[in-house]
């Protein structure tokens, strides 16, 4: 598994906004794993979420970015997964925590309800947070 491997995943109302962070991605010089939807035309989020959360789980890449319409149901299923840690941000101090106290390894955002400046500073600082371990890694390890 390669750091700088990401994989990327939407339903029909996260397509824009995830077109958006996977140029974001690519131009931080990330292997970006794009696995869908490629389009607007309606599609289940769930079959979107189990992928990406496989592709995780797998070893594909070590972490992901998930949306759907507000992202309440593409991060339920995506917790379906033993080792999956989807975190749904809507802000900054969300992304942030998400990382520094519960180690996310899914960034999971809502495509009709978070802008496009805001989801990008969501992806960089959920880039850029490292775990702070400590008392956070025993609160962790009983999310298994």
């Amino acid at each position: 598994m390669a750091d700088d491997a990401i994989v990327i995943a939407s339903d029909h109302a996260g397509f824009e906004l995830k077109e958006v962070l996977r140029g974001e991605l690519e131009s931080l010089g990330f292997d970006v794993h794009d696995l869908g939807t490629h389009n607007t035309d309606s599609v289940d989020y769930p079959d979107f979420a189990h992928a990406l959360a496989t592709a995780v789980v797998d070893g594909e890449a070590p972490r992901g970015v998930l949306l759907c319409g507000n992202g309440i149901g593409a991060s339920i299923a995506a917790n379906r997964h033993g080792g999956v840690r989807a975190a749904l941000c809507h802000d900054t101090d969300a992304a942030l925590m998400c990382r520094k106290h519960n180690n996310a390894n899914v960034l999971v955002l809502g495509g009709r309800v978070i802008a496009p400046d805001v989801a990008k500073e969501c992806l960089h600082i959920f880039l850029d947070t490292a775990f702070e371990g400590g008392r956070h890694t025993r609160r962790v390890a009983k999310l298994a």
